[in-house]
């Protein structure tokens, strides 16, 4: 797997550029451009390097403060034909599928995690969706609410923050969480509470149904489940295979526990109400921890793997070793 970087620099810094990408294993190709920027004036590089030694290489780029006087790109080309870059990968040491660039997870995150009016209206009419599936005994429309509950990114940005120590990216994660669940709550209980007089469902609905008795009878395998789940959410982020995130979606019971919660809450369900109240909260933190383990593991696996290519032969500008 070929990564291609764009490095933009100052000309008196494009030299320690080119040759800290030269030097580097699993390079490709390094290519520059004198004066092609104009906005920061200097020099664009352009490199292909294997995805296994991109983060490598980045943290040597803005150990040279790149990332202060011009910029870095990282591009997925989807196809690149090129014995070189065919050697290239080979020589890297990991797998493409298994490196992290730990910027990508971040920006990522980051990018899914901010409270802003998409992710409130996702989220409130996933939590809708439950609770009209909880109120009819409706599996389809619980699994739909499931999949289009955006929680999972915050869950996620929180997990990059515990195990980067990236705060400020750990608050905007928590405040998403904190103010959107509670909104889609009170949202869906409104709309439960008018539901009600209007006789749209019986006040014992909630007796009745037995598709959702899951939701306020947690469990073992609550716990179980949502550490599968975040294990995999996680991986999904890591190696860019977003299609398994619609399977993470549909196996935890973090929105339809929250429907769950606004109508019991308003049919006087307290004891229910609670029981969902700890499904909700088992499958948050079940999905977080198992994400901040796998993001240990990596970094070690990953500390591991550029301590041993620190200890391998460099190539020189020139294509020999040293």
């Amino acid at each position: 797997m070929i990564a291609e970087l764009r490095i933009c620099v100052p000309a008196e810094l494009s030299a320690a550029v080119t040759d800290c990408c030269t030097g580097e294993l699993g390079v490709a190709e390094v290519s520059r451009q004198p004066g092609a920027s104009v906005l920061p004036a200097g020099d664009v590089i352009h490199v292909l390097v294997a995805r296994e030694s991109v983060e490598r290489l980045v943290e040597k780029l803005q150990a040279l403060n790149v990332q202060e006087q011009g910029s870095i790109s990282v591009a997925m080309p989807e196809l690149v034909l090129s014995d070189r870059a065919d050697k290239a990968t080979a020589d890297a040491p990991g797998e493409g599928a298994d490196t992290v660039i730990w910027d990508e997870v971040s920006r990522q995150t980051g990018e899914d995690s901010r409270l802003t009016w998409s992710y409130l209206a996702f989220l409130i009419l996933a939590t809708q969706l439950a609770a009209i599936g909880i109120v009819t005994d409706s599996t389809i429309a619980i699994v739909g609410a499931m999949a289009v509950g955006p929680e999972f990114g915050p869950l996620a940005a929180l997990a990059v923050a515990l195990v980067r120590g990236q705060w400020q990216l750990g608050r905007s994660a928590a405040l998403a969480l904190g103010v959107g669940f509670p909104a889609a709550m009170l949202a869906a209980a409104l709309t439960a509470w008018l539901s009600v007089p209007l006789g749209l469902f019986p006040p014992d609905v909630l007796d009745r149904g037995s598709a959702v008795d899951f939701i306020y009878h947690p469990g073992p395998y609550s716990l179980i489940v949502a550490v599968l789940a975040g294990t995999a959410g996680m991986l999904s982020v890591i190696s860019r295979r977003s299609a398994a995130l619609v399977g993470v979606f549909i196996s935890v019971t973090t929105v339809p526990a929250a429907g769950f919660v606004a109508v019991a809450l308003v049919l006087g369900e307290y004891q229910k109400a609670a029981g969902s109240a700890v499904q909700l909260g088992l499958n948050l933190v079940g999905i977080v921890a198992a994400a901040v383990a796998v993001l240990i593991f990596y970094r070690l696996v990953t500390r591991h793997r550029l301590r041993g290519a620190s200890l391998r032969p460099r190539r020189t500008a020139t294509g020999s070793r040293r």
